[in-house]
């Protein structure tokens, strides 16, 4: 039986890369979205039909109830859940000072909370088999942080430990958690900063260009699978240098 992989977040960007990632790789591809379901769906369609098994699952991670019924709609339509990518994420570009608490609340509840929601459900499958991974997408800036994303950089900084935590938690049950960090990509989130931001941002990047989602979506396929085994706990930098 083909492992399965659930990836929230799937609709669009470095989450879409993932799936089709995983996809191409012999997995079960559950997607999970909420906002950009039909973008999803036209995905999911399209793979299906060149021979792969993936579905779409729509669930509102910024509700307390929509990790459990994505996992638990995981686990109905493929028997299994292998593998977890906490992939959905937003962020908001604005002085700390104009940050409402409503604001605050969307951030956090995405970014942090429904990771650790997904996890937990997750593990109640992953432990009784003694084997399993999860994945944390965070960010470089939740390593350095970035000036005018504070509550994005927070949020990212407090994966990064959930990750570590949970990694010494979950490790003598057989499960790995791990975290990829990705630097400047060529996504849609990162749209609103324009062609002079983005290439000076290139500028400053040693490897001199901008990421691509299907890099990151490498890096998370090699932490999920067999080749990365030994390896748990680790923060992987997908930055070309940008953060050493």
């Amino acid at each position: 039986m083909n492992p399965t992989v659930l990836v929230t977040g799937a609709s669009r960007g470095i989450g879409q890369a993932i799936a089709i990632r995983f996809a191409r790789a012999g997995y079960n591809v559950a997607m999970g979205c909420f906002r950009h379901a039909q973008r999803a769906r036209a995905v999911s369609e399209e793979l299906n039909a060149a021979g792969m098994q993936t579905a779409v699952l729509v669930q509102d991670l910024a509700a307390p109830e929509g990790a459990r019924a994505l996992v638990q709609g995981t686990q109905e339509l493929f028997g299994r859940l292998d593998v977890l990518v906490n992939n959905a994420g937003i962020s908001q570009f604005g002085l700390f000072t104009d940050l409402t608490e409503e604001d605050w609340a969307k951030i956090r509840s995405v970014n942090l909370e429904a990771p650790l929601r997904c996890a937990r459900e997750a593990a109640k499958l992953m432990i009784p088999r003694q084997r399993g991974s999860i994945v944390n997408i965070a960010s470089m800036w939740g390593e350095t942080g970035a000036s005018c994303e504070t509550a994005y950089s927070a949020t990212k900084a407090a994966l990064i430990g959930l990750t570590k935590a949970l990694a010494k938690e979950l490790g003598p049950s057989g499960i790995r958690v791990n975290c990829v960090s990705p630097g400047v990509i060529d996504t849609e989130m990162n749209a609103h900063l324009g062609p002079q931001a983005m290439g000076e941002l290139a500028q400053e990047t040693p490897l001199g260009r901008i990421g691509r989602a299907e890099e990151v979506a490498a890096a998370v396929c090699f932490l999920a699978g067999e080749e990365a085994s030994f390896i748990t706990g680790q923060v992987l930098g997908v930055n070309g240098g940008f953060l050493i």
